[in-house]
């Protein structure tokens, strides 16, 4: 009989409380920087960016399975937040229920990609979202890697960007082929990006920027793909102000 592990990363870089399945797996992001002790793996091994967490987020973690072949045998492979996870029938978290492996079976059956709902910005493109939110000099600069990189993408790129809607937090469930095309298709576009913009006087919050950036490209590459995607709910294990979110957009649009 042939056994596959089916995994799912949780990114952290806090001791939480964590699901008790072999399911998920945390893995302590940006370790190589930090003083906490979490008992599970770290993103600092093997072929990794540990030590660009603090620009790159929970792409450390995504970097380190793809170099590494973590997910190498696995039906499926995905990737949630210590304090964000898929709604579903399983475990409890928190008095909340996450996404149990039988369920991502069943799916998987019928789509290519589970994800979060999306996000919509109803006075707003993610084009002038972003500019808004962020620096748009590097958004400018993303086009421009992607149409010297890859220009078979620049047309889903133009279109996303016209959108009002869009797949948040880096989540997913998908199968190992996707997430393995999607990696060596994404890095490539990142490293260039980061080569060619200055985030010095960046305060913490916008040195995150490859973290925003890429949220941006992996609809992109959904786009162009024609993946079969299934909206899943999310628990926010922490709460989340979607009123404070929404008045800070609408801030930000006419400040």
């Amino acid at each position: 009989m042939i056994f596959f592990m089916h995994k799912i990363l949780i990114s952290t870089h806090k001791n939480y409380i964590f699901p008790e399945s072999a399911l998920y797996t945390p893995i302590h992001v940006g370790k190589i920087n930090s003083s906490v002790h979490i008992d599970t793996i770290g993103d600092d091994t093997g072929m990794n960016i540990s030590h660009k967490n603090n620009t790159f987020c929970e792409l450390t973690a995504l970097y380190w399975a793809w170099k590494n072949d973590f997910f190498k045998d696995s039906v499926f492979c995905g990737l949630v937040h210590y304090r964000r996870y898929f709604q579903g029938s399983g475990e409890k978290l928190k008095g909340k229920r996450i996404l149990a492996e039988d369920e991502i079976l069943k799916y998987l059956k019928e789509y290519d990609i589970l994800l979060p709902k999306k996000r919509r910005y109803y006075i707003e493109t993610i084009a002038s979202h972003y500019a808004n939110a962020h620096y748009k000099k590097d958004i400018l600069m993303t086009r421009k890697i992607v149409a010297l990189q890859t220009s078979d993408y620049l047309d889903a790129f133009d279109a996303l960007m016209q959108q009002r809607s869009l797949y948040l937090f880096n989540m997913f469930v998908m199968s190992p082929e996707h997430f393995n095309a999607y990696m060596e298709w994404l890095f490539p576009i990142l490293f260039a990006i980061e080569d060619n913009i200055d985030i010095d006087g960046y305060n913490s919050h916008q040195k995150r920027v490859f973290g925003y950036i890429s949220e941006r490209l992996f609809n992109v590459w959904i786009l162009k793909n024609n993946l079969r995607v299934k909206e899943l709910d999310i628990h926010s294990l922490e709460g989340e102000n979607l009123f404070l979110k929404a008045w800070g957009l609408v801030r930000r649009k006419f400040s």
